[in-house]
């Protein structure tokens, strides 16, 4: 009876949650994370630069031991570690998720190249760096007490060959570059980073001999970790196939579904933890064993509903309690030259090894230049394997303040440094060349459709087809590029981006149902876009097209025109695809415009089987008949009450003869017909 009155006197005499402090702490977070990340999103720096600089300025290093303490109290600091820990748990998971394999697929030698040069030097300059700070009498201090030379001495070379795949899929994603040959390889060489990285981490780990805290368990039991693995590949992962049954026959992401993939993801990560690795490392490996094949819906619903929390909530905690444990104030001026070596030995060492791996494969100067910035990323991974090493007793304090401030460094630089080696012209070049190239090389006669959402895109197809006036080979391209208007956020995924391309298809699929009606193929190009504009006036250079069909009042139509000299054919805005039967209305000026309108629309009506009525005053009307008849299409007056005459149908040949600023409306219109077009002949047009 005595000890269970010790242990319940011992367990009331910890720390009292106090709920209404805790909740006040969160909202004071979360408001100060997405102030700083919208902040320096402004000045193009990621979010989550700012957001871990919030989560330091909240601690010590501005606001001073004594009243960061009041602010945030150290009895109800364990209580946020937990929720800290549980988001790091969510976002590893989410890492891990987004990890395709794929994207090595066709640049394994690149990726392996890269990944592994630039490992092996920042590795190798890291375990010197340690051996500095080790046999320095001016640092010495910074090697934590306690640890041995190799065990410290791996784990900064781990430390400093990190490359953070979240962080730099969303520079990628922000500059437009994930379209590119480039950016294409960064993503293979990150991927492949990330997973040599990772298991080179927990190898420390284990030659480091730390463990979780579990006693109960023999030191042989790290060596467990190989089989576990084997284990989640070989087994646990064909078993989640049928999670992706299991989605495809109820229709979206159950309650069940989802809840087997938290026990799972919990699971393996409190395994990991137990086997002495770390938590982190099971989370990870729980989302990259989640299946690819056929499963894009069902991992896209899953990071809609863990991303937000994980992002909002969780993280901005973590990056408090990490923030809590520099202290920048307490750095001297004998800190000045370690923090020098730390950056030099970290960006010069992932820049040389990504650059000289990449210049091994033959790969272009400019291009492996950017690879090399690219792979210097580290942001949010960096600060969860620094809290590792704080935990685990391979970093003393100063040394943690010191790597903290090198990962926000080597983040932030980044995408300036990329603006030299990679400007946004050639990014915008890249991505239309990579459009062409996926459009094929065959010499096609082409007209490129402006699609805009909310409008009825298939009026727009009937003017392509009509303007094509029967060529062959020829196709119609649309392209639907959609405002990348939100600022690049890191663990959210690229889930909304995802979504909004998943949709424009889906608005396209449409117009390519539509096309194969009227016989012409179809392409699509559809995607997100920061510069909708520059991208479709270097698309336009690139695809060269014989002319260009748009909406009215569409804000990237005066950019492409000025840079465009084939004919553009403007539909007023709103206009609804006309019934079939019903006659195709011109209004057009008494000009070379308004005459190539009128031939325009006499291709439609002739197309769609119908008649075309011209408006306008008498001089236009004339001029417009002229024009036709020049063409051999003979334009007959016909008396009210007999109703319009059905057009003949026509093989026609040739292409539309006019410049820029033709304007076509088709619409439905049940007034009487004032002319009507019957065809003669062929129609063709002057060369």
């Amino acid at each position: 009876m005595l000890d269970v009155h010790l242990m319940l006197a011992s367990a009331t005499s910890g720390p009292v949650l106090d709920i209404a402090v805790i909740l006040a702490l969160l909202a004071l977070i979360i408001v100060v994370a997405r102030l700083a990340g919208a902040a320096v999103a402004k000045i193009g720096i990621p979010p989550v630069v700012g957001e871990i600089a919030a989560g330091v300025l909240l601690g010590p290093s501005l606001l001073g031991t004594e009243l960061s303490g009041e602010l945030f109290p150290t009895d109800q600091r364990g209580f946020l570690d937990v929720l800290a820990r549980v988001g790091l748990v969510l976002f590893m998971f989410v890492v891990g998720l987004e990890l395709d394999i794929k994207l090595i697929k066709g640049r394994e030698k690149v990726a392996g190249s890269v990944s592994i040069c630039s490992i092996i030097l920042p590795f190798t300059l890291g375990i010197g760096l340690a051996h500095l700070f080790v046999t320095s009498d001016a640092t010495e201090a910074l090697k934590p007490e306690g640890a041995d030379f190799w065990p410290f001495a791996l784990f900064m070379g781990a430390a400093m060959s990190i490359t953070a795949f979240p962080v730099l899929a969303r520079i990628l994603t922000d500059r437009r570059m994930h379209r590119t040959e480039t950016g294409g390889l960064a993503l293979a060489c990150a991927a492949t980073d990330d997973i040599i990285a990772w298991t080179l981490l927990a190898v420390v780990l284990a030659i480091a001999g730390v463990d979780g805290g579990h006693g109960h368990l023999p030191s042989w039991a790290i060596y467990l970790a190989i089989p576990f693995v084997l284990i989640a590949i070989f087994v646990v992962r064909p078993a989640l196939t049928g999670l992706t049954r299991a989605y495809h026959k109820a229709g979206e992401l159950t309650p069940a579904i989802l809840s087997v993939v938290l026990v799972g993801m919990l699971l393996f990560a409190a395994t990991t933890e137990v086997l002495g690795i770390h938590y982190i490392f099971g989370a990870f490996l729980f989302g990259a064993i989640i299946p690819h094949e056929q499963a894009a819906a069902l991992r896209h619903e899953i990071l809609v509903r863990l991303e937000q929390i994980s992002v909002l909530l969780l993280l901005p905690v973590f990056f408090l309690i990490s923030g809590l444990k520099v202290d920048i104030q307490g750095l001297g001026s004998e800190h000045i030259i370690p923090l020098l070596a730390i950056l030099s030995v970290a960006i010069v060492g992932k820049y040389v090894g990504a650059y000289v791996g990449a210049r091994l494969q033959k790969v272009p100067h400019w291009q492996a230049s950017s690879l090399g910035l690219l792979m210097n990323t580290r942001g949010l991974t960096e600060l969860i394997i620094l809290n590792v090493g704080l935990e685990k007793g391979l970093l003393s304090k100063e040394l943690f303040t010191l790597m903290v401030i090198m990962a926000l460094v080597t983040t932030v630089m980044t995408g300036p440094l990329l603006g030299f080696t990679y400007p946004q012209r050639r990014v915008a070049r890249d991505i239309a060349e990579a459009e062409r190239a996926a459009l094929g090389e065959e010499a096609v006669d082409r007209i490129l459709v402006l699609a805009q959402d909310g409008q009825d895109n298939r009026l727009l197809v009937d003017l392509a087809r009509a303007a094509l006036a029967g060529a062959s080979p020829a196709e119609i391209v649309i392209t639907d590029l959609t405002p990348q208007g939100r600022p690049l956020e890191v663990g959210s995924g690229m889930s909304l981006d995802l979504a909004e391309m998943a949709a424009a298809m889906e608005r396209q699929q449409v117009l390519v149902h539509h096309g194969e009606a009227l016989g012409i193929p179809v392409r699509v190009i559809a995607h997100p876009s920061a510069d909708v504009q520059q991208d479709l006036v270097e698309l336009v250079g690139v695809l060269a097209p014989q002319g260009l069909v748009a909406w009215s009042g569409d804000p990237a139509l005066d950019a492409v025109v000025a840079a465009n000299e084939s004919p553009v054919i403007v539909a007023s805005a709103g206009t609804p695809v006309p019934d079939a039967d019903a006659p195709v209305v011109v209004h057009g000026s008494a000009d070379v415009d308004g005459d190539a309108a009128a031939v325009l629309g006499a291709r439609l009506a002739v197309v769609r089987g119908t008649t075309i009525e011209l408006r306008g005053e008498g001089r236009r009307i004339a001029s417009a008949r002229t024009a036709l008849a020049a063409r051999g299409i003979a334009v007959v007056e016909t008396a009210e009450e007999t109703g319009p005459l059905a057009a003949v149908p026509l093989e026609i040949s040739g292409f539309p003869v006019g410049g820029a600023g033709i304007s076509v409306r088709a619409e439905l219109d049940a007034a009487p017909t004032d002319f009507a077009v019957v065809a003669l002949g062929e129609v063709s047009t002057p060369a």
